[in-house]
């Protein structure tokens, strides 16, 4: 494994525990402690969902992606799949911040861009895998 590739993890890896804090968040808004209507109940628990199982499929893209038959623009745009890590929750959580918010605002967009992000490294990720499967000896 490259430095590169093992410092991001490393990185990458700590901010489970920010997701596992954001999980006591949940419950205290689940519990009532926090108030929070219904739209804001069903966002956080997507945002905090999307941050946790995004990281780790972020993760396996980069491990898997480390390989030295595999092109740099596969390692390039597979990393786009941590940035909709970071993208899609920060959609579903600022999108209804605020007292009582009737509909998401304009911070949804970020969810949009997050779904994009994570299509384009996932296709991305798969091709290059499969090129540098190919150009294995």
């Amino acid at each position: 494994m490259s430095a590169a590739t093992l410092i991001t993890s490393g990185a990458v890896l700590l901010t489970v525990v920010g997701i596992a804090y954001g999980g006591t968040f949940l419950l205290r808004v689940v519990n009532g402690v926090v108030p929070a209507n219904e739209l804001q109940r069903t966002h956080f628990r997507a945002g905090h969902a999307h941050a946790g199982v995004l990281v780790i499929l972020g993760l396996v893209v980069r491990l898997l992606l480390d390989q030295p038959t595999v092109p740099d623009w596969g390692r390039l745009l597979g990393d786009l799949v941590l940035l909709s890590a970071i993208l899609m929750p920060a959609g579903f959580f600022l999108s209804v911040i605020g007292r009582e918010p009737r509909s998401p605002n304009r911070f949804r967009v970020l969810i949009q861009c997050g779904a994009v992000s994570l299509v384009v490294g996932l296709v991305s990720a798969g091709a290059a895998l499969i090129v540098g499967g190919l150009a294995m000896p």
